[in-house]
């Protein structure tokens, strides 16, 4: 299911401007959506649908299982804080975390990670595969040996769902994209000339993210002409963030704003924007980590995000990982809602991602 666009406004006379898009209405409009299909087009289900009862909370607990997390990019807000609303409920469950790893966003070492893991016997492993493809053995091996795999944001291939892996769980990635686009266009006045700065690689939720942006701004907001484009492809994603976005804004003196896939790469627009004093320049990205968050709170370049909500999806795959010791049948894709955060929300949407207070470097920059 795609995002329905905006009504279109009556057309005004000759000589009359066009009206003003609402813009807040467009923001409201993706409240408990969900507009993401799953890695393979599965259609979502809302992580509020999965639970376990009582009784098979205590059929869990006896069970004394064991789980790995395998990261494709640890170290970052997004990830510790899936780590947290894992640990939060597999120990609920009577479930030991025994390793958690770190890829760098390295095939190969993910390969290696999950090759170490599975010598630990683990029960259950939860994992982001950083590529579908090349990974797809070694999960096959992890799914061969018993082990209940549930998957973050993306699927390793030829895995099949109810056999190889008990569901994949994400954020609405498309519904933040149109968020952050809806976002992009308000801050900006609802014209102007902007940039993308896009994920390089052919990763499934920064893809979604892209495409939603794009084709919102396009189908929505004529007078908004996106003029550059440039892929990153890591492992120094704020360094090539601030690289694009340094070219962009020197071959386009007038760029009003530059869109980044994730709220690292925004990083380094910020910095660019700042050293090329481009405070004017209007920034939107996805997730809410701290560094874009306290930018957000201070007035600064970033004006707004799609935000994730991290410890929650931790929490649903962590359920899952229960279904799928049980043997109970479970969705094919799991999925929670978009989260506008703008700066008169932020306070509120860091305890909505995070389940904990806003941290100081925040509070000060809202000047609470």
């Amino acid at each position: 299911m795609e995002p329905t666009a905006v009504p279109a406004a009556a057309e005004p006379a000759a000589e009359e401007a066009a009206p003003a898009v609402d813009f807040e209405a467009a923001l409201a409009s993706l409240e408990g959506q969900v507009f993401s299909t799953g890695p393979n087009g599965e259609t979502p289900t809302a992580a509020s649908e999965i639970t376990l009862t009582d009784e098979e909370l205590a059929q869990i607990k006896d069970m004394n299982a064991t789980a790995a997390i395998v990261l494709h990019y640890a170290g970052n807000d997004w990830s510790n804080a899936q780590i947290e609303g894992l640990k939060y409920q597999f120990e609920k469950m009577g479930i030991e975390v025994v390793a958690v790893t770190d890829a760098g966003f390295k095939t190969e070492k993910q390969v290696a990670d999950l090759e170490t893991v599975l010598a630990k016997q683990p029960d259950i492993i939860v994992s982001i595969p950083t590529d579908p493809v090349a990974t797809s053995n070694a999960y096959l091996q992890a799914a061969e040996q018993g082990v209940q795999l549930v998957f973050m944001d993306n699927v390793a291939a030829d895995l099949v769902q109810g056999e190889d892996y008990v569901s994949v769980v994400s954020a609405d990635n498309y519904g933040n994209g149109v968020a952050s686009a809806h976002l992009m266009a308000k801050y900006i006045g609802g014209k102007g000339k902007i940039g993308i700065v896009y994920h390089e690689a052919d990763f499934f939720v920064t893809r979604q993210r892209y495409e939603a942006f794009k084709k919102t701004i396009e189908e929505n907001y004529p007078e908004i002409e996106i003029v550059v484009e440039q892929g990153i492809a890591g492992p120094d994603f704020a360094g090539d963030g601030e690289k694009a976005a340094s070219a962009m804004l020197t071959k386009y003196a007038d760029l009003a704003g530059i869109w980044g896939v994730w709220d690292v790469p925004a990083e380094g627009i910020l910095a660019a924007s700042r050293a090329m004093g481009r405070e004017d320049l209007v920034i939107t990205t996805i997730d809410l980590g701290l560094n874009v968050a306290v930018d957000i709170a201070s007035g600064g370049p970033v004006k707004g995000l799609g935000a994730q909500r991290p410890f929650d999806q931790g929490v649903t795959e962590a359920i899952l990982a229960g279904y799928g010791l049980l043997g109970k049948p479970a969705p094919a894709y799991v999925a929670l809602s978009a989260l506008p955060v703008t700066p008169e929300n932020v306070l509120e949407a860091w305890d909505m991602v995070y389940h904990q207070a806003a941290p100081e470097a925040l509070t000060s920059a809202m000047g609470e």
